[in-house]
């Protein structure tokens, strides 16, 4: 409990957090995280980028299959009740 008051009164005084930014490792873990940031979302803009034909594809697959199938959506055929009902 002393410590958790002491950590807030230190980080709670501005002159303190400005000399602990400016402190060489803070400022390297500081680049490192902001690379780390930067090359996965890089990496995910390319990937979603290559994903992107095939997931059309996909989803062209789902919403209009094969006119095979009476009920088929967009086939024409078939009222869409229950399997056996006249048409």
């Amino acid at each position: 409990m002393v410590l958790r008051r002491l950590l807030l009164a230190l980080l709670s005084d501005p002159r303190f957090v400005q000399k602990l930014s400016e402190a060489p490792p803070i400022r390297a873990a500081a680049r490192l995280t902001a690379s780390a940031l930067s090359r996965g979302q890089l990496g995910a803009r390319r990937a979603a980028r290559e994903l992107g034909p095939g997931l059309a594809r996909l989803r062209d697959a789902f919403l209009r299959p094969p006119g095979g199938w009476p009920g088929a959506p967009g086939s024409g055929r078939g009222r869409g009740g229950r399997p056996g009902a006249e048409p």
